[in-house]
């Protein structure tokens, strides 16, 4: 481990505060001179990277300006300036004083830490907004690395501005210019509080470490720099769980590399801040910035690695950040009955007067008054075709889309609002299932399958027919017998062209919109699981002996990655997510009748607390025999990954119950609606879905990400290329038995994300 040694990090010996005034004083500056001599002709010998001074523009600022830091003066700011001045001067006589006598057989480099913030323009495009950023970059950081750096002057801005800037002689300027090795840079919490004191004129303060460094290659003619302070801070509540600091150490050091590989930065070292906690300066023991939790109230005074201390050990050793990929992508293929679908949301059926159906039998006469309209002569009949499934302009669109995509399978959904506008068998609404039978049949034509989804309900369209909506909707139990009734009118109507059904699309998902409670939420989940298992038993006992289809329904099934992975709290979070996502649907179908013990001891558990009063229903005998082995295969949506923390909440609400805390990765490629695309976490569920339910056939029903390009939309290309890639890997490795993948979805909606593959 190579010492970096810093000879003045705001420990000023008191006596020369009162006897000279500090910082203020110019004999200082020798006096410091004297100081690094002895520490250079002591320690040299082992030292190869020297700092002289520790961010001076903080030690200005607030120490002689604000007085939140030492020695806490607050002065004019003729004084913040002329102690500025004074920090220059000692780090160039000192850089000097090496230079000549201790470098030539010491063999160290020298330089000074400046500290500095970031910030972007309101309007990117906008010329004023562009100038107030570069001036208040110039006010912190050009203040001190100009003259260092640079031209051995101070910016002209400052100049300009401040007519009581003390001045630098030709000769001085010269003196100052280029004292430095390398560029020592600071980028912490320091340099952004209090956000009050900082030059910010209107503009936007930022994190983003990647462009500071490029502001500095391109105003200091790319000089090697060293990230000699970075980090962030966590609460003084926080012990070693640090987790939002992981995440801010993923993005600072994932920052300097993309300039190091990206932007050609030559930056040769990090230091991550700092070892221990510790008095931070003006927040005491309030806030904690150290790898090592120390409890400063314990008499032994403990030092214990957090969990930032283990990832940046972690980090270390890979040098740097690998793929998450389980395996090299693999060369293979699907069997050859592999379907290889696209996925549509619910069809909106045409009706006959948006599309002219040419089997009219009627004359009319048009205009004949001026009026533009037709009007029907009386007592005349036509001879006229038979309609046709081709009158209907939207199927045309859809042939022409799918054909394009090459498909084997197309995924549509069902209007049950439209067929059955009553909720009963009252009224049917025949000219929607022949439009919808049209689609089917015109589609089998070009050799795609369809998997009919019954029910798509979404948080914006329940998609319940007005009366049962009225009487409760999934809180009633009616629906669900209402629900079986539609089912076998589809079955019977459509079913001898179908052969995969999904009854209900993301039931696991309407707890979004029944939130009220969470007993209304898991009272409307219950009534959806019997209504499925209703509609699955009528299709086992009166139509598959002679239609030969298969019926199961499609559960969001995202993966849970613990946000932490050096704590058990958060894989437990991360199982607990799935338990309540998926468990909670799946348990019952596919493995025990009832609903998961994990998620009803932690519901009992937080009862005993007093934290919740939800309670899951109970499954009668006859329930349990229904609900379980109801589903023919496996149908997940899978989008995304979720990092799960583990945060207790009270109330008694489903999202409550759970107790976890969703985080996101900011280092995580995402979409413009923030989904993480996360290849391996396909797999990953995949594989648990495999080890939980068994050996059971797997439709990946929907996948896909919004992507805002409206021709080249890389990302959609990237996402489908790896999470395809995963599905292989599951499929060819893990020996998963997945019959089918469809991406998600044709065509785009109006004002929604973009998800479509045609707009």
């Amino acid at each position: 481990i190579d010492p970096m040694v810093t000879l003045y990090h705001w420990d000023l010996p008191l006596m020369l505060q009162e006897k000279y005034g500090g910082w203020k004083n110019e004999s200082i500056i020798d006096i410091f001179n004297d100081y690094a001599t002895f520490c250079f002709q002591t320690f040299g010998d082992r030292v190869k990277y020297w700092i002289t001074i520790h961010n001076p523009y903080l030690v200005a600022w607030h120490g002689y300006g604000t007085g939140i830091h030492a020695p806490g003066e607050r002065g004019k700011i003729t004084t913040v300036y002329s102690v500025g001045h004074n920090l220059i001067k000692a780090h160039a006589k000192v850089w000097h004083n090496y230079k000549k006598r201790f470098q030539p057989y010491q063999k160290g480099m020298l330089s000074i830490v400046l500290g500095s913030h970031w910030i972007e323009p309101n309007k990117s495009e906008d010329a004023l907004d562009i100038s107030k950023c570069q001036q208040s970059m110039e006010r912190v950081l050009g203040w001190f690395a100009k003259p260092i750096h640079g031209d051995g002057d101070y910016p002209e801005e400052l100049k300009n501005e401040f007519s009581f800037l003390p001045r630098f002689t030709e000769d001085e300027k010269n003196y100052i210019k280029g004292t430095a090795d390398f560029f020592a840079f600071s980028f912490g919490p320091n340099n952004f509080k209090p956000p009050n004191t900082l030059p910010k004129m209107g503009q936007n303060l930022s994190l983003n470490l990647r462009e500071v460094l490029n502001w500095i290659k391109l105003t200091y003619n790319s000089p090697r720099i060293l990230i000699a302070e970075n980090g962030w801070f966590t609460d003084s509540h926080v012990k070693t769980d640090d987790t939002t600091a992981i995440y801010m150490m993923k993005n600072f050091i994932n920052k300097v590399l993309q300039a190091i590989k990206y932007d050609n930065i030559d930056v040769f070292g990090y230091t991550a801040w700092s070892l221990l906690d510790g008095f931070e300066w003006q927040h005491a023991y309030n806030i904690r910035r150290g790898l090592f939790y120390v409890d400063f109230k314990s008499k032994k005074k403990e030092r214990i690695p957090k969990s930032s201390a283990l990832y940046y050990k972690q980090i270390i050793q890979e040098n740097g950040f690998f793929p998450r990929e389980s395996t090299a992508s693999l060369q293979a293929q699907f069997s050859c009955d592999f379907s290889w679908g696209i996925t549509e949301s619910v069809l909106k059926a045409e009706s006959v007067a948006s599309s002219p159906q040419f089997c009219d039998s009627s004359l009319y006469l048009w205009n004949i008054t001026g009026d533009g309209l037709l009007h029907k002569v009386k007592g005349v009949k036509l001879k006229t075709r038979p309609a046709q499934c081709t009158d209907f302009v939207s199927i045309k669109k859809q042939l022409d889309l799918l054909e394009k995509m090459k498909v084997t399978h197309y995924r549509f959904a069902l209007d049950w609002s439209l067929i059955l506008p009553n909720g009963d068998l009252s009224v049917v609404n025949r000219q929607v299932l022949r439009y919808y039978r049209c689609v089917i049949s015109e589609v089998l034509k070009l050799n795609v399958q369809s998997m009919v989804t019954l029910y798509y309900p979404t948080h914006a369209y329940l998609g319940l027919p007005g009366p049962l909506l009225q009487a409760g909707g999934w809180l009633n139990q009616s629906t669900a017998y209402a629900f079986q009734d539609y089912a076998a009118l589809c079955f019977q109507e459509l079913g001898d062209l179908v052969k995969l059904w999904i009854t209900i699309n993301e039931p696991n998902r309407l707890s979004d919109v029944y939130n009220r409670s969470s007993n209304d939420t898991y009272r409307a989940a219950h009534n959806l699981l019997i209504a499925h298992a209703m509609a699955w038993k009528i299709y086992d006992e009166q139509y598959r002996s002679f239609q030969y289809g298969k019926v199961s329904l499609s559960l969001h099934s995202d993966w849970a990655e613990p946000a932490n992975p050096y704590f058990e709290s958060h894989s437990k979070a991360a199982n607990r997510f799935l338990q309540f996502e998926i468990g909670w649907f799946a348990d019952p179908i596919f493995k025990t009748g009832d609903y998961p013990a994990t998620m009803r001891d932690y519901i009992s558990f937080k009862n005993r607390k007093g934290l919740s009063y939800s309670s899951l229903p109970s499954f009668t005998s006859e329930e349990k025999q229904l609900v379980k082995g109801a589903a023919d295969f496996y149908a997940l949506n899978h989008f995304t990954t979720r990092f799960v923390i583990h945060e207790p909440q009270n109330g008694s609400q489903y999202e409550f119950d759970r107790d976890i805390q969703f985080l996101q990765d900011i280092t995580c490629l995402s979409s413009p609606t923030r989904l993480a695309v996360v290849p391996w976490g396909v797999r990953k569920v995949l594989r648990w879905i495999k080890k939980t339910y068994g050996d059971i056939d797997i439709y990946i029903t929907a996948n896909g990400i919004d992507d805002q390009s409206l021709d080249n939309d890389e990302l959609r290309n990237y996402y489908l290329g790896k999470y395809v890639q995963e599905v292989l890997k599951a499929y060819y490795i893990d020996k998963v038995k997945i019959k089918g993948y469809y991406a998600f979805k044709l065509t785009e909606e109006k004002s929604k994300p973009r998800f479509g593959f045609f707009t």
